[in-house]
Order: structure tokens, then C-alpha cells, then sequence
């Protein structure tokens, strides 16, 4: 990009040159080599529409879940929250072993056990991560037997991501001194599932969340 100076103003493309003002400067630069024909259509191009066709994939995904949890996640008080998430989202979908390069889908990389792993130490801001105390089998649940918790909410998400959507059902979960706690199955086993955690104190604070 340059300036130039002229007794006559110039605002548009000549050649391969673009002209236009800038906060009061009368700028110059080169017209983008970017072609749209060439993007959809190139070979030279097809690493990049692969790319980016994953890339879209995973902020969809990661916009849907975000927006299902967000009357809780927005109390981790974490403004860089969704550039983590969709970070995560990413390297998930990186552990998609099944499908072709351009068409990996984090719900392919949530089937794997690393996959599973990432979700659940994701840290959402500076609130304790639930998976440190709570673990999960079918529909049963496991507390660690160094961990307080009295009570909380499970929340069981459906993933659709082929219509990019989400249902959830949320539960109360009572301990009562007890290890292992049971809960409700809303969906078929032919849903792809993913479970979210929350605790709070007797001051309805979040002491804990996460996925589990």
C-alpha cells in the first residue's frame, strides 16, 4: 500500500492498480491476486478449501455447544473463551482417523478416546474443572472418593452435526454420601452424546463445571 498525490482524485480500479481514501490520504495498492473461480475450482487451491471447509465446521460446532451452555460457561469470566473453544474444536477434529482430509468432523474426534480427553479438561476460565472429581460410565456416575460434592446439574447433549443443532434435557444430581449416582436417559444409542457438569455452593456459586 502507498500514497500518492495528485491534482486529480482517483477512487476505483485502473489496471491492476486500486485507488481509494484512507482516514484523508489518497492510498494505492495492488488489486488482490484472490480469484473465487480459481478458489472453488484450482487443485492448487484444494488444500485451502479443505481448510477452510473444517475450519467452518468446527466454529459451527463449537458456536452451538457454546450457545447451549452459555447461561453457565459465561460465568467463568473468560473474554478469550471462544478462541479457546474453537481451538479445541480444532485439534478434536484433527483426531478424526475416518473420514477424508476436508471432511473431519469434531463428533468423529469427540469417538476417540484423546478426543474425549481434550473435552474434558477443557478449562473454562479459572472455574475447577469437574472431571477432576467426577467420571462417567453409560449412565452412571463416579465421584472420587477425595471430593466434596453435595449437589449439581448433568446436563446430556444431542449433537446433530450434520444440521448443526443441539437438544439438551438437564437433571438435579443429590449425592447423599454416595460414590455413584444414576441418572436418566433421554436420548437413543444411536445419539452422539455429550455431558456437561455444574456445581455450586450454598452461596449458588459455580464451584465447579465442566464436560464430563
Amino acid at each position: 500500500m502507498a500514497t500518492y498525490e495528485s491534482l486529480i482524485k482517483i477512487t476505483g480500479a485502473v489496471g491492476d492498480l486500486v485507488f481509494y481514501n484512507l482516514n484523508g490520504k489518497n492510498v494505492v495498492r495492488k488489486k488482490s491476486g484472490f480469484n473465487k473461480t480459481a478458489f472453488k475450482k484450482s487443485p492448487s487451491y484444494e488444500k485451502v478449501r479443505q481448510n477452510s471447509s473444517e475450519f467452518g465446521h468446527c466454529s459451527k460446532i463449537g458456536k452451538i455447544i457454546r450457545k447451549k451452555l452459555e447461561v453457565y460457561i459465561k460465568e467463568a469470566g473468560d473474554p478469550l473463551l471462544y478462541q479457546k473453544f474453537a481451538k479445541v474444536m480444532t485439534a478434536i477434529k484433527d483426531l478424526d482417523g475416518v473420514s477424508e482430509r476436508g471432511k473431519r468432523t469434531v463428533e468423529n474426534g469427540l469417538k476417540t478416546e484423546e478426543g474425549k480427553s481434550l473435552l474434558r479438561t477443557f478449562q473454562l476460565g479459572s472455574v475447577n474443572n469437574i472431571s477432576d472429581c467426577i467420571s462417567i460410565q453409560k449412565q452412571i456416575l463416579y465421584k472420587n472418593d477425595d471430593c466434596t460434592l453435595d449437589g449439581g446439574t448433568i446436563l446430556t447433549l444431542k449433537l446433530d452435526s450434520e444440521n448443526y443443532s443441539i437438544e439438551s434435557h438437564e437433571e438435579i444430581i443429590i449425592w447423599n454420601q454416595q460414590q455413584t449416582k444414576s441418572f436418566k436417559k433421554y436420548f437413543s444409542d444411536d445419539d452422539f452424546l455429550i455431558y456437561f457438569m455444574v456445581f455450586r455452593n450454598e452461596n449458588n456459586e459455580i464451584t465447579r463445571m465442566g464436560f464430563v
